[in-house]
């Protein structure tokens, strides 16, 4: 009887040690789905790895069956939630990392030729067109932060969605990365799309000079100054970006520039991309509005390329003949840096192998960084 009855407590113990089995749902195998595949593109494609793979490990870790790593009804704080609350609820995380950024990027190029500022500002068409459209579907703070996904700039995306208390940040989250990640997918067809062989095949000249020290340390400071006045909205994403490319530039914190551009971006990244993924429970990313937010996000991704293009084909209907203007480099102008003005460069290049681009694609890209934050305070600005 004694045996019966110990068979009997272990098999219990066994079943209650697999009971959790009976609670998976379909909504969260798909959720493993989409979380394997972004490790997959993280890992087999290297698309954005440092992001991707804690993103997607962590989307499947929020929706197993009572996971212990987000907060369930009667416990307590799970650690992810902690992390969100810390590190995104506030802003911190995104704006940590523009100081990495900040510090990775060279304004050199830009400064030398500055007119190239403006092809920043009118790839940014997109996201005005998308608010615009995104309106029709969604309330308004939902719309706008929607909208920046155009800008391919996922902390950006982050702190505006954030700012306006949107219910679909995981969604905008992963769109404004993944888009971020298919810039050599998705521009090649929509710059060839809206532009002649002829005009990919025109040649610019790039004219070589020193920006001086002086320049390059005003520069972030002035920029942030200006931002602020017109967008007051944008100062804390401009003035930590700009902050970062200062400590670059100073001369005096190579040491501090090294750290941030690499362990200290690297470890707010990782942070990110396993908090967001709190926010891709099955419970509010399985809905079609997942995929209208997909597809809108596609809208102000190509809209942005269409903008620069068009600008610069504007241009070129007041420009002599040689000082025409190649209109791929308008499409640089959003801010995936640096991928957008490598794809520009590398189309360049296939129209005509004598076709060096990459000055000028890289200066717009560069432009285009600052015109996505600047934008995401126009945004904030407006909605407010």
């Amino acid at each position: 009887m004694e045996a019966l009855l110990l068979r009997t407590s272990v098999l219990q113990e066994f079943a209650n040690l697999f009971s959790n089995v009976g609670e998976i749902k379909w909504q969260m195998v798909l959720m493993w789905a989409v979380g394997g595949l972004l490790v997959y593109l993280a890992i087999a494609k290297e698309m954005e790895p440092t992001l991707l793979l804690p993103m997607g490990f962590g989307t499947i870790l929020v929706n197993l069956p009572w996971s212990g790593a987000i907060t369930q009804p009667g416990a307590e704080e799970g650690p992810i939630d902690t992390l969100f609350n810390a590190g995104i609820a506030n802003e911190l995380f995104p704006l940590l990392l523009f100081i990495g950024i900040g510090a990775m990027i060279d304004f050199g190029p830009l400064l030398k030729n500055p007119w190239l500022m403006l092809f920043g500002a009118a790839a940014q068409f997109g996201i005005f067109f998308t608010f615009f459209l995104a309106s029709f579907f969604f309330d308004v703070n939902d719309a706008a932060s929607i909208a920046i996904i155009g800008a391919a700039d996922g902390p950006t995306s982050i702190f505006v969605a954030n700012e306006l208390n949107s219910k679909y940040l995981g969604a905008i989250m992963v769109a404004a990365y993944s888009y971020m990640a298919l810039v050599p997918i998705v521009q090649p067809p929509v710059i060839k799309a809206v532009t002649t062989k002829k005009e990919r095949q025109i040649r610019m000249k790039y004219s070589a000079g020193e920006v001086s020290k002086t320049t390059k340390i005003l520069f972030p400071i002035v920029v942030t100054v200006i931002a602020g006045l017109v967008a007051p909205k944008s100062v804390a994403l401009v003035g930590f970006l700009m902050f970062g490319n200062l400590i670059r530039e100073c001369g005096v914190l190579n040491n501090l520039s090294e750290t941030a551009q690499n362990s200290f971006a690297n470890i707010i990244t990782i942070l990110l991309g396993i908090t967001v993924a709190g926010r891709m429970n099955y419970k509010s990313f399985v809905q079609w509005d997942t995929i209208l937010i997909l597809a809108l996000g596609l809208v102000a991704f190509v809209f942005d390329t269409i903008g620069g293009v068009m600008f610069a084909k504007f241009l070129n209907l007041f420009l002599p003949k040689d000082k025409k203007i190649n209109p791929m480099i308008g499409a640089a102008g959003i801010s995936a840096f640096p991928m957008s003005g490598r794809v520009v460069n590398q189309m360049g290049l296939k129209e005509d192998n004598q076709n060096f681009l990459l000055m000028q694609s890289i200066s717009v890209n560069v432009s285009g960084q600052i015109a996505s934050v600047i934008a995401g305070g126009l945004i904030l600005t407006l909605v407010s």
